[in-house]
């Protein structure tokens, strides 16, 4: 008797089980597809390249260059996550909707939010690991800072080059070996390697000054950086959303567009918008239902902080928070809007 009611409960709590194991091996799946994909690598190198040139592009300011090198910091990892979301999210949905790979997951008895929910995590994990890497270099440039003189001892801050040089060296090497010997992809093994040489280079730069003698690491802790770097990543997280919803019924080229689209809309809309609401010519019911329409589309200027930073106004914590409140409940609205998109797809 005793065994018998211990099967069924059981049978009874398998199904509760079934669904977030489903979603967890979907979200895995899409979380190593997108780290293996080429173009990630890419758009990876690329971002650390372009953050690193930053350095030389903020010196042509009088007085400003630190400023300057934090806007073109932070509007670097804005568009590298935007790039990455468009063609992770499209390689993970878009690209097997159209060679019909997908058909494998929807004829299980796998429903189609839980298959759209996962790749979205799993996008969501590769964009964290991107970004985290991005915002790494971002913060050791921040820290070597832009050369003020000509002498070598001033212009150049030798701990950051000489520890992100050795750091980011072993990561190539040891994802070049990895797959010479183990046949291991080198994409994803190159992200993540340099994911952990980025962290590690970062530690332990703040604890050493510029002239070589060990230091405080929490005098290189800035929290209203670390606050914009957030919000970016949850801007990017957004535009990851609006991918995905895009990639359900459109190809990689054109969930491009869509996803840079929204990003405009969402950084100039409410400012073109608000302009011509604000015209006394229109009749109130126009101007009433425009500034209704500016509260309903999204607006990304809420996730950047670089004026902020840059001005000397702080980010409080409270302002952090419903910041990330709102980034939820876009994420929500876009995603329930791919579930039905991606319901009567035919992927037959």
């Amino acid at each position: 008797m005793m065994r018998s009611s211990l099967s069924f409960a059981v049978r009874t709590r398998m199904p509760r089980i079934e669904i977030p194991m489903t979603l967890l091996s979907i979200s895995r799946n899409a979380l190593l597809e997108s780290i293996r994909q080429p173009v990630f690598v890419v758009l990876l190198i690329a971002g650390e390249l372009a953050l690193a040139l930053n350095l030389s592009l903020a010196a042509f300011t009088f007085g400003e260059d630190d400023k300057l090198l934090v806007d073109l910091g932070l509007s670097t990892l804005l568009l590298a996550g935007l790039l990455s979301a468009a063609f992770t999210a499209a390689s993970v949905l878009a690209n097997e909707i159209e060679k019909r790979t997908v058909l494998t997951v929807v004829s299980k008895p796998v429903s189609r939010a839980t298959v759209v929910l996962g790749k979205f995590l799993g996008v969501c994990g590769a964009l964290a690991v991107g970004q985290w890497t991005l915002s790494s270099v971002f913060l050791l440039t921040v820290r070597h800072g832009v050369a003020a003189d000509a002498r070598t001892d001033i212009a150049f801050d030798m701990p950051v080059i000489v520890v992100s040089t050795l750091f980011f060296g072993l990561a190539a090497v040891y994802a070049g070996l990895a797959n010479y010997l183990y046949r291991r992809p080198f994409p994803s093994v190159f992200t993540v390697s340099t994911a952990v040489a980025a962290t590690a280079a970062v530690v332990t730069t703040w604890c050493i000054e510029p002239s070589w003698r060990f230091q405080n690491p929490s005098r290189e802790w800035n929290p209203q950086l670390m606050f914009a770097l957030a919000m970016v990543f949850e801007a990017v997280l957004v535009l990851a959303a609006v991918a995905m919803a895009a990639s359900t019924r459109l190809g990689q080229t054109a969930t491009f567009f869509v996803s840079l689209g929204f990003l405009l809309a969402g950084l100039v809309g409410e400012y073109f918008v608000g302009q011509f609401a604000d015209t006394e010519s229109l009749p109130n019911a126009v101007r009433n239902l425009t500034g209704l329409f500016v509260l309903i589309v999204p607006n990304l200027q809420y996730f950047w902080a670089a004026d902020a930073l840059t001005q000397g106004h702080p980010i409080t914590p409270f302002y952090f928070y419903t910041v990330s409140a709102y980034a939820s409940f876009m994420i929500a609205g876009i995603m329930s809007l791919a579930v039905l998109l991606f319901q009567r797809r035919d992927v037959g």
